[in-house]
């Protein structure tokens, strides 16, 4: 299966060393399988003056790796995201953790909900009616190693 990932730089063996801290689902490297979503994400490098680089792996699944998989923008995954983007460390019980992105209209429910202005009832209510995109966080090396192999690299240019 492919995933994909876009940066303003070639990345052959990712890491989860060069990731910001207090995202999503904690430090590590992020894909998609959603080859649009990582183009859409490239834009923001072009936005920036940039040239973008779409990266494409083979994604091998993680069997012999602990992996959580959020499916839908739930409580649990609700807890986990803020607890992630607080600087917790919940996410370190994991090599890998799949689900939904915290994307704009996503993640304005998240801040109202984590900054009190929101119940986590009236966070859930607003969250019922978006569909989850996807990504994966790779937070273990052993996992990175074992699960990515890089397959093409796609520059996208500045016009």
């Amino acid at each position: 299966m492919r995933v994909y990932h876009s940066s303003d730089i070639i990345i052959g063996r990712p890491d989860n060393l060069h990731s910001r801290n207090a995202l999503d689902f904690g430090k590590g490297f992020y894909v998609t399988r959603l080859k649009e979503q990582a183009e859409k994400y490239a834009q923001r490098y072009i936005a920036l003056g940039s040239d973008a680089y779409l990266h494409e792996y083979e994604y091998t699944p993680c069997v012999d790796f602990n992996m959580k998989v959020f499916e839908h923008y739930d409580e649990e995954w609700l807890r986990f995201v803020c607890n992630c983007r607080r600087g917790g460390d919940d996410y370190k019980q994991y090599d890998v953790v799949e689900g939904g992105v915290a994307n704009d209209k996503v993640f304005r429910t998240v801040d109202l909900f984590m900054s009190g202005m929101i119940t986590i009832e009236q966070a859930l209510q607003r969250l019922i009616y978006e569909v989850p995109n996807n990504q994966l966080c790779f937070i273990s090396q052993p996992a990175i190693d074992y699960c990515l192999t890089l397959v093409d690299v796609t520059i996208i240019k500045v016009d």
